[in-house]
């Protein structure tokens, strides 16, 4: 194997990637459809949230650090996922998280209180913390290497799409019916993605099962070793911080502005409208998004997308009309959420094929810490000043830092 340090950057290319324009459309379709439900939970919690705590009578603290228990399972899910598919194989690690968060799914429904609830979340979150990292390396593995960010944006547009799934069904479903059934839909995949993934998923290339168990070994530790070398250690850290500042931009708001727009006067019905939009502006302007970054390269949009959601979450804190806020929400969720996906791309591309999922995992596991931090910095935020201003001040803060940690990668190739 070739030395970490003859290895560039960015948009590293690997002769597994496809020598033809044609997109994977089974394996991006699969996989999207994981990630739709990835995106489902983190939003399903914020559409729930009002009703939980008139259930259980919770604090706005307490409802953060609920909020943020399945987060601390996605950590420990992200960081693993990397040595279980070195021993498994990608598609087998696929399969077993996509089945553990689905199974947890139905017992967060059942949850008779919220210590046990946050028990689950966590213990699903681990499940949903792996799918994305090898979501995110059988795309980028299978995709042509011209076309790999934009077949990547629009597989991961499944985040935002189950976000708006989300916030749609709880406008009936809650009202119609109860929480709990918003966390039995999260159990789906057991018979649609699970039979999809054992049909149209193919075994990766790059970390094959079936292989000599010493070979798994290496390739666990090995992925580690080319991720903190010396060419690649500085940009590690570097997207590590514009994970985190992303994902506790996404997971904040997520979490927390149907009940902010709830606490401004607003009904139940609409305030999820905000969350809608905030995905919308997601999905639209992602693959827009991808589109660019395969032409002008993911740093200078990435920057871009950073400053987007910063302006206008800042102009969302002094905004009164409805529409103009509902526009403004569209274009904050493209800056929070479509960022997030550029950069998981952006990491994907960037190393070398043996420590593609290791890459993505420790930057997504490292950026759930954000995640973890949002909710509940948010609610003592609320809880604090008691309206939702200063927390849109956090998110527009967060989205100029990482707007300059972008800028500041050293991109080679």
């Amino acid at each position: 194997m070739s030395s970490p340090s003859t290895v560039g950057i960015t948009d590293v290319t690997t002769p597994t990637g496809t020598s033809t324009d044609r997109l994977p459309y089974g394996v991006m379709a699969v996989c999207g459809t994981a990630i739709a439900f990835d995106g489902y939970d983190i939003v399903v919690y914020g559409t729930t949230l009002s009703k939980l705590r008139e259930e259980w009578g919770l604090s706005s603290g307490t409802a953060g650090l609920v909020g943020s228990s399945a987060l601390v399972g996605m950590f420990v899910g992200a960081i693993l996922v990397g040595t279980f598919a070195a021993r498994w194989g990608r598609r087998r690690a696929f399969l077993g998280c996509v089945t553990w968060f689905s199974v947890l799914m139905i017992l967060c429904a059942a949850a008779p209180g919220p210590e046990v609830f946050a028990v689950v979340r966590f213990l699903a979150g681990i499940g949903l913390g792996g799918v994305m990292p090898l979501a995110a390396a059988l795309t980028t593995e299978f995709s042509p290497v011209r076309r790999r960010a934009v077949a990547y944006v629009i597989m991961q547009s499944g985040y935002p799409v189950g976000g708006v799934a989300a916030a749609l069904l709880a406008k009936w479903v809650v009202p119609a019916f109860s929480w709990h059934w918003m966390y039995l839909i999260a159990a789906l995949p057991l018979v649609t993605v699970l039979p999809a993934a054992r049909r149209w998923l193919p075994e990766s290339r790059e970390v094959p099962a079936g292989t000599p168990a010493e070979h798994r070994r290496h390739a666990a530790r090995d992925g580690l070793r080319i991720i903190f070398s010396p060419t690649f250690r500085a940009t590690t850290v570097l997207f590590w911080a514009m994970s985190f500042c992303s994902l506790l931009f996404v997971y904040g708001a997520n979490t927390w502005l149907p009940t902010l727009m709830q606490d401004a006067g607003r009904g139940f019905s609409s305030s999820l409208n905000f969350l809608l939009y905030f995905n919308l502006g997601a999905i639209v302007g992602g693959v827009a998004a991808g589109v660019a970054a395969d032409r002008w390269g993911s740093k200078i949009v990435v920057t871009a997308s950073f400053l987007v959601g910063a302006a206008a979450v800042l102009c969302f804190a002094g905004a009164d009309s409805t529409a103009l806020l509902l526009i403004l929400a569209a274009f904050a969720g493209y800056g929070a959420v479509a960022t997030q996906t550029l950069i998981n791309g952006w990491v994907t591309r960037s190393y070398p094929a043996t420590a593609r999922t290791t890459g993505v995992g420790w930057s997504l596991g490292i950026g759930r810490i954000g995640g973890i931090v949002g909710p509940s910095v948010t609610g003592a935020i609320v809880s604090a000043t008691g309206g939702g201003t200063a927390a849109f001040l956090l998110f527009a803060a967060v989205g100029v830092i990482g707007a300059l940690l972008a800028a500041a990668v050293n991109q080679r190739h």
